[in-house]
């Protein structure tokens, strides 16, 4: 047989095999257990970045039925795979980071900083990881960056549950601190209603500054700001201007009045 259909007999995941596919077969390879992590709020401008890592128990796989990749879930169905996902995982860890450290450290950073510190966080070591997207260094256990991994591996989408689970309360907290920008609603994603509310009010503590949207609206309250300060300026002047004339014609009038008197004595 040719080198390059060569396949390892057992340790490559069927089509068929479903989410768990990836967990089986690295299972009966020996790297097992296995993390999937992801995370949740990359592409919001407001509210942390949160990520998670999930260590599923092989032998409760059958107990995730309603997990998938968390964005194709509605929020009632997340509710529910996120309970199952606590029922059936044998570690999770979830990290926040703010977005003053978005800010600070930019977003790829502390993205790929959350990845490690969350799988650090985990009560058992696994033998080995998966993640979603884009490969991570510094994980200390051997992993693999898997393209839309949370539509194709079950501990992947299992993370992506967690991590927008736990965001989307703290968004929804959020609301009472903050209620005229209608966080409760979008979680901090740039949607109409949204960029709205941060024109009309500016952005809060929790939205990131670093973002172009939010510079943008900064940039723009500014420049309206000077130009009303500008147009108060001119005012003020015109209206010195118009003063002084007028005190200029009354001290004339004076000194006609007095001249006349002075020449009718």
């Amino acid at each position: 047989m040719p080198t390059s259909q060569w396949r390892h007999p057992g340790l490559t995941p069927r089509r068929t095999a479903g989410l768990t596919g990836y967990e089986r077969v690295l299972a009966r390879a020996g790297l097992s257990p296995v993390a999937g992590i992801d995370e949740a709020g990359r592409g919001a401008c407001a509210g942390p970045l949160v990520v998670a890592a999930v260590i599923l128990d092989p032998g409760r796989l059958s107990g995730i039925t309603e997990v998938a990749d968390s964005k194709a879930l509605s929020p009632a169905a997340r509710e529910v795979a996120y309970r199952q996902v606590l029922g059936s995982a044998l570690a999770w860890h979830a990290v926040v980071i703010p977005s003053t450290d978005i800010d600070r450290l930019g977003l790829h950073v502390c993205n790929l900083t959350g990845m490690r510190r969350a799988l650090a966080g985990l009560a058992c070591r696994p033998g080995y990881a998966l993640t979603d997207g884009f490969p991570v260094r510094g994980l200390a256990v051997p992993a693999l960056a898997m393209w839309q991994g949370d539509e194709v591996a079950a501990c992947v989408a299992a993370a992506s549950v967690v991590a927008k689970v736990t965001r989307d309360r703290i968004m929804t907290a959020m609301e009472a601190r903050y209620p005229e920008y209608g966080f409760a609603a979008h979680k901090g994603y740039s949607t109409r209603a949204h960029m709205d509310a941060l024109s009309t009010h500016g952005p809060c503590p929790e939205h990131r500054y670093s973002f172009a949207n939010v510079t943008g609206v900064l940039a723009h309250r500014a420049a309206v700001r000077d130009r009303a300060l500008s147009q108060d300026r001119a005012l003020s002047q015109d209206g010195a201007l118009s003063q002084d004339g007028a005190l200029s014609q009354d001290g004339a009038r004076d000194r006609e009045r007095a001249a006349a008197g002075q020449a009718g004595g």
